[in-house]
């Protein structure tokens, strides 16, 4: 095991922030995993805990056939980020911006590189490619804050990688994926190993996050050099680990062994591992998911359970103001899965309170909230 610091630019005047990145094995084939890059979402970092053990292992028994990069803590920025007792990880307290958010795009950075190198080999391909993302990241502009320096470094470890997952979690949710459809393919037997209920997929869901800032130039590079044979080399995908709550010891290591077992299955790691289910969830447009708001302000019941499969007219929550007495029943407005529900249980403006994975879409434009 090899453990990279990286300091971060821009620091308060007086203190320091370091990115910590644990390297494993070695081989022709790189997976790259990071977790809590929404510093408050912490069953990402307790699986990345068991990560790291069985990955030293691993190693020590020789059986790692591939790089695997980990990343246990992505946002040392937003870990620290206490008011009142209450964790604020999600956005930056300097900027407001959303850590997962607005990372680097790189298909037209890395195309002007590429120009007249590309042609039937997609093996050569893909690594022109990624040493062209290399480069065009360490040729960016210095960065002008601390939120940008972790997104670039980030990112430089990432770029070359064939598997990146990124760890987080909902409020209270279900195990869940988010990918493009193109990738769904070969992502069916790691949600099955985690015994997700949904896949949500989007070729771009908006607002450049991790996963889709990984994958999609390989999307978006084939399509801009239609003569050159450009695979789709990154199988990215976003992991919810259930809810913010969900950090007992067993089901964290069950989903650690369920990732390690997918990476034996794209060849990391050799040794026998159990198969993976046959069954498991299908997948649906994440322009099909239902975000369920509270029509006025007022104390929250929810009326369904997490993973309840609904169907257009069953009530999701109810919402009672205790001054009016007024009374709203939300129901649910596509037929599917409840996979998510908010914490909070007083309706706030704007805020979504319950999800619903459905099949047909019912949502245009940027599909990510902030």
């Amino acid at each position: 095991m090899k453990h990279i610091q990286y300091l971060l630019p821009w620091s308060a005047s007086g203190t320091e922030r370091h990115l910590s990145l644990f390297r494993f094995g070695s081989g022709p084939r790189k997976a790259y995993i990071q977790a809590s890059l929404h510093a408050d979402e912490l069953p990402g970092m307790r699986v990345a805990v068991e990560l790291k053990r069985r990955l030293r292992e691993l190693e020590e028994q020789g059986r790692l056939t591939g790089v695997i990069e980990l990343v246990p803590m992505a946002n040392p920025i937003g870990i620290g980020q206490m008011f009142q007792a209450t964790h604020q990880g999600r956005f930056e307290f300097s900027s407001g911006k959303n850590f997962n958010r607005d990372f680097p795009e790189l298909a037209d950075a890395v195309a002007p590189l590429l120009e007249g190198q590309l042609g039937d080999d997609a093996d050569a391909n893909i690594a022109l490619i990624r040493h062209a993302m290399r480069e065009s990241l360490k040729d960016m502009p210095a960065p002008t804050s601390e939120l940008d320096g972790l997104r670039c470094l980030l990112m430089q470890h990432a770029c070359d990688a064939d598997v990146v997952l990124d760890l987080h979690c909902d409020f209270e949710s279900i195990m869940l994926l988010y990918s493009m459809p193109q990738n769904w393919p070969r992502l069916r037997s790691l949600a099955a190993r985690l015994d997700a209920g949904v896949a949500l997929l989007a070729e771009a869901a908006g607002g450049n996050a991790f996963d889709e800032a990984c994958a999609i130039p390989w999307l978006q590079l084939a399509e801009r050099f239609p003569q050159a044979n450009i695979p789709l080399a990154c199988v990215a995908t976003t992991i919810e680990l259930r809810g913010m709550a969900d950090t007992e010891r067993e089901p964290c290591i069950d989903s650690a062994e369920a990732i390690l077992g997918y990476l034996a299955e794209q060849g990391l790691i050799s040794g026998d591992w159990p198969a993976a289910p046959e069954s498991g969830c299908e997948a649906t447009p994440f322009a099909g998911a239902q975000y369920a708001y509270a029509p006025h302000p007022g104390v929250v019941s929810f009326l369904q359970p997490l993973g309840a499969r609904v169907k257009v007219g069953d009530p999701l929550f109810e919402v009672l103001d205790p001054l009016t007495d007024r009374h709203s029943v939300v129901c649910a407005s596509t037929d599917g899965i409840l996979y998510a529900r908010e914490r909070l249980r007083f309706a706030q403006p704007g805020l979504w309170l319950a999800k619903v994975a459905g099949s047909t879409p019912i949502r245009q434009g940027r599909l990510l909230s902030d």
